[in-house]
C-alpha cells in the first residue's frame, strides 16, 4: 500500500478476522464462520503506522475501508479559511472509510494517534461479496446507520451543550467504547492531546484545560497527559446527561 508517495509496512503473518481480539467489535460481528471466512479472504494483510503518520490525505482517492486492528486514529479536516478540524476518532474495531463512500474521496486526512494497526478491505471486493451475501450486506449496512446514528448525537452535543456538559459526555462515550473492548471504563490511556479533543468538541484548549482542572478539583475526574480515571463515574454521567444549562456539580 502507498499513500503520497510512501510505502507502508504490512504484515502477511498477522491474524485472521477469525482469530482477532476486536473481532465482535469489527465488520465481522456477528456474522456466521462462513460469512466470516469468505470476508477474511478479501482483507488485505495489516498495515503498520508509526505515531503521527499520516497514510490518507484529504481529497484522496477512496478505494478501500479500513478497520482499526490496534492503537487509534483522527480524521482531520482542513476548512477553505486554512482551519485544522478533528472531525472523527477510530478506536480498535472501528471501521474508517464509511463517509467516503458516496463521494469517492477522503474527507480528510486519517493520522494515526500512536502506533497503530489496520486492515484494509479493498471496497470493489466487499461490494462484490455483499452481492452473494445478505449477510454481510446487512452488516454493512449496520455500521452505517451507526455511523450516521454517531454523527447526529455529536451535533447534538455540539449545538445543545456547554463546554462542561460537551468534555463530560465526551469522556463518557470513551469510557464505553473502552469497556465494549474489555478494557476499565473508569482507568484508561487516550492518545488524544488537549488540542485534538478541544478540536473534536468546537471548543478551545484553553477551555478544555480549565474543564479538566476543575473536575480535579470536584473530585470528578484525575488526568495526566494522555491517561484518564473518572474518579465519580456516576457523577460525570449525571453531569453527561444534564440538560446542558450551566449548574453546579452535585456531591
Amino acid at each position: 500500500m502507498t499513500s503520497g508517495g510512501k510505502s507502508y509496512t504490512r504484515d502477511p503473518d498477522g491474524l485472521s478476522c477469525l482469530s482477532c481480539q476486536v473481532k465482535c467489535l469489527c465488520l465481522t460481528a456477528g456474522l456466521p464462520l462462513k460469512e466470516m471466512a469468505e470476508l477474511n479472504d478479501i482483507v488485505r494483510p495489516a498495515v503498520t503506522l508509526d505515531k503521527h503518520e499520516t497514510f490518507a490525505t484529504q481529497g484522496a482517492a477512496f478505494d478501500s475501508l479500513y478497520a482499526v486492528r490496534t492503537g487509534s486514529l483522527k480524521q482531520v479536516v482542513v476548512t477553505g479559511s486554512d482551519e485544522h478540524l478533528v472531525t472523527a476518532l477510530w478506536l480498535p474495531g472501528e471501521l474508517i472509510g464509511l463517509d467516503a463512500i458516496s463521494q469517492k474521496v477522503h474527507p480528510g486526512s486519517l493520522v494515526a494517534l500512536e502506533n497503530t494497526t489496520v486492515c484494509e478491505i479493498p471496497y470493489y471486493k466487499l461490494d462484490e461479496l455483499c452481492g452473494r451475501s445478505a449477510e454481510v450486506r446487512r452488516r454493512i449496512q449496520c455500521c452505517l446507520s451507526q455511523e450516521m446514528h454517531d454523527e447526529r448525537l455529536s451535533l447534538h452535543l455540539l449545538l445543545h451543550r456547554t463546554a462542561e456538559v460537551r468534555l463530560a459526555c465526551f469522556l463518557m462515550d470513551i469510557s464505553e467504547r473502552f469497556r465494549l473492548r474489555g478494557y476499565s471504563p473508569h482507568h484508561f490511556r487516550l492518545a488524544m492531546s488537549r488540542r485534538d479533543i478541544a478540536s473534536y468538541l468546537g471548543l478551545t484548549p484553553e477551555t478544555v484545560g480549565r474543564m479538566l482542572v476543575k473536575y480535579q478539583q470536584e473530585n470528578l475526574l484525575f488526568s495526566r497527559r494522555c491517561e484518564f480515571r473518572i474518579l465519580d463515574p456516576e457523577r460525570m454521567k449525571r453531569l453527561a446527561d444534564a440538560s446542558g444549562r450551566r449548574q453546579r456539580l452535585c456531591s
